[in-house]
């Protein structure tokens, strides 16, 4: 850190220490007997060896708690005599100990959310949870510098301060000159990452803290993980200057995982039990997804899916099959794409929300971007590494450059993020649901037209995509007039509430508000719900029923048994692949180990639904899978394969090539009208398949 030093607090109060080595030994032999006996062999030998202690189950017990409170307030000393007590337990006695003291699960009351940091706090050990944001490269840190006095030759150990080694005044002998002997310094591993708060529980600009890691803590923790840092809050600031930044000198990490985040009590249990047997499970929590939008059932079904999500699968062979399932909204604006999207963000256990307009591939994946702290190269993480084991959510994701949309290609199916760059080479775990929302390019959906030629994404991205769906603003004088009742009626309701919340009196009938507000509240509220998700994500795991695997396999094979040389391919096993992952989350959603037939039907028709909207082909009315990826049906492939040996029949007719004249006429004799011609030799022209030497001649590049 440039300039920076470690300010030395000042006690206000004296403190009476009642921590002594003697203690520590006490301690250690009551309760960590076996543990040390463990080690014991590690110490001798000199391996790196770590001794965690329980502080809510062990030291918060021991003489009532006292020695815990002199941790939290006074760690420097009290882990230092803890160190020495250490040495004093008989199995490792007279040993030069080399055992790091890690103090583990502290209690609620030591708990502090990174934006609570304050000045009452630093010199004190507390525990902070956030997401791994930032990760600095190892580096080797000289907590003793080493000096050889020029006139005895006496060896001299100066205590470094934070960033600065410090020279020795004067040596026993007189002499004030020293030379440096760095290969006798005494280093440590260091390195230091930022912390910031949960993205999904920040209610606005998440906060963030540096937290530095030594000796056996560093490459404990990697950008992306959620962890539980405990240590020792200290100030740091630059020189003559009065203000001061906080960070954290860690003493333990503790990696969390989904179970961690919330507890389940019994009383929880039987709760979450009891709403999933309720029969009509699947049309509350559907009514629980953005309860004030209304209609698009099928789309808020498909998101509930992708919020319990499918089961991730590793294979003998090392292979990995994503559970996570994708999900894209294509629609005409203000038909409430960003709403749902909110609403999402708001519901599940973990989330990152982004827009893809003002998203670069550093804010989506990762980068190597220059630290503040040292100018040193550091490996930053993005929405979807911040969103591992939650759902990442990118709104406009169409608007996104070219090379930023790049970079989704591997996060999406195989849910890593890869970064080569300025000597970081390393792999991220981006194992997340996403759920992305993008305008068509011309203001309005043409179902008449591909979606692949609608949205700004390329055909290998969209096919990533397990569910696609259409949102379109479709004039319906019934559907309208329902439309309007719910928008007005929602409206009134938030107008009455602003009212009764500013206004001492009220003309309005509290009772009548409650019933109105009821039909507006979520079947599910968006607590239990976020806990309903959790738990049936970490102890659910479904399998397929032998019904459920006829009818899926039937479904399949029945879909590709209708092809033949001149129709379509309608699915392909991309999709066979999605229908396991949502019938697996259909399972998941009523908590049940076993996957019906029932699931199994309600998935297909989902799929079905969704490939009817946007892989229909307008001219033959068939399922095109490839006119959904490439935006070129069978019908149009062919067309094209017909124009193209046209041109290359005749491209030797004349020296500047095919004429257009002629090109028109053969192809009209094999049933294309000229029209279509015209706009396939613009398309070939576009790809680059054909030139033209000169206007109204056409020559073939394959």
């Amino acid at each position: 850190m440039h300039s920076v030093l470690l300010l030395k607090l000042e006690l206000r109060e004296a403190i009476t220490v009642i921590s002594s080595t003697d203690i520590w030994r006490d301690f250690f032999e009551k309760y960590y007997r076996d543990e040390i006996n463990k080690i014991a062999g590690k110490v001798i030998t000199r391996e790196r060896a770590e001794l965690y202690i329980d502080v809510t189950n062990d030291l918060q017990i021991y003489q009532g708690g006292t020695l815990a409170e002199e941790l939290y307030n006074n760690p420097s000393c009290v882990i230092q005599h803890a160190c020495e007590g250490l040495k004093r337990v008989e199995n490792i006695y007279d040993v030069e100990i080399n055992c790091a003291i890690r103090f583990i699960n502290l209690p609620a009351t030591r708990k502090v959310e990174i934006r609570d940091i304050r000045t009452q706090h630093a010199g004190k050990f507390v525990s902070l949870q956030g997401i791994v944001k930032k990760v600095s490269k190892v580096y080797g840190r000289t907590v003793r510098a080493a000096f050889q006095c020029i006139n005895c030759g006496k060896l001299i150990h100066v205590e470094c301060d934070y960033n600065k080694v410090r020279r020795p005044v004067k040596c026993k002998c007189g002499s004030k000159r020293f030379s440096r002997i760095e290969e006798l310094d005494d280093t440590i591993d260091y390195q230091h990452i930022e912390l910031q708060e949960f993205p999904e529980l920040a209610k606005s600009m998440p906060s963030s803290i540096t937290v530095d890691l030594k000796g056996s803590l560093v490459g404990t923790a990697y950008p992306g993980n959620r962890v539980t840092i405990n240590g020792i809050v200290r100030r740091v600031g630059k020189p003559d200057s009065v203000l001061s930044e906080f960070m954290i000198e860690a003493n333990s990490v503790e990696k969390l995982t989904s179970n961690d985040e919330i507890e389940f009590t019994e009383d929880d249990i039987d709760k979450l039990k009891e709403i999933a047997r309720d029969p009509d499970i699947y049309t509350k929590i559907v009514k629980s997804i953005a309860p004030t939008i209304y209609g698009y059932d099928d789309i808020k079904l498909a998101i509930a899916l992708q919020l319990f999500g499918g089961i991730r699968k590793k294979l003998p062979d090392g292979t990995e099959i994503r559970g996570d399932i994708h999900i894209l909204l294509v629609g005409d604006p203000g038909v409430a794409k960003s709403q749902l999207l909110r609403y999402v963000h708001r519901v599940a256990p973990r989330s990152v929300y982004t827009t893809g307009k003002g998203t670069t591939t550093a804010g989506l994946t990762a980068i190597t971007v220059k630290d503040g702290v040292d100018g040193k190269w550091t490996l930053e993480a993005g929405a979807l590494v911040l969103a591992d084991r939650g759902v990442a959510l990118v709104d406009e994701i169409d608007k996104m450059r070219s090379e930023d949309r790049s970079a989704l290609h591997e996060a999406m199916e195989q849910q890593t993020v890869t970064v080569t760059k300025a000597g970081i080479n390393a792999t991220l775990n981006a194992r997340c649901a996403l759920l992305g929302a993008a305008n068509p390019k011309y203001g309005r959906f043409d179902r008449y037209r591909p979606i692949a030629e609608q949205i700004d994404l390329p055909p290998t991205l969209i096919s990533r995509f397990d569910l696609i769906f259409v949102m379109t603003d479709e004039p319906n004088e019934e559907r309208d007039a329902r439309l309007t009742k719910h928008i007005l009626r929602t409206h009134r309701i938030g107008e009455k509430l602003e009212r009764l919340k500013n206004a001492t009196t009220s003309k309005y009938d509290k009772k009548a508000l409650d019933d109105e507000i009821k039909e507006l509240e979520p079947a599910i509220g968006p607590e239990i719900l976020r806990k309903y998700i959790l738990y049936a994500k970490n102890k659910v795991f479904p399998v397929l029923t032998d019904e459920a695997n006829k009818r899926l396999q039937e479904f399949f094979l029945s879909v590709r048994r209708k092809v033949n040389e001149d129709s379509p391919v309608p699915i392909t096993a991309r999709q066979l692949e999605a229908l396991i992952r949502l019938a697996e989350a259909s399972a998941r959603l009523r908590l049940s180990d076993h996957i019906t037939a029932e699931d199994a039907d309600r998935v297909i028709s989902l799929v079905r639904r969704s490939l009817e909207q946007i892989g229909v082909d307008p001219e033959t009315g068939q399922i095109d899978i490839d006119y959904v990826y490439s935006g070129i049906s069978r019908s149009q492939r062919d067309r094209i394969v017909t124009v193209l040996s046209i041109i290359q029949e005749y491209q030797n007719e004349s020296v500047w090539g095919a004429p257009e004249e002629l090109i028109l006429e053969k192809a009209e004799e094999q049933g294309i009208d000229r029209g279509r011609t015209r706009e396939i030799l613009e398309k070939l022209r576009e790809r680059g398949d054909v030139y033209t030497p000169k206007e109204g001649y056409y020559r073939s590049l394959r």
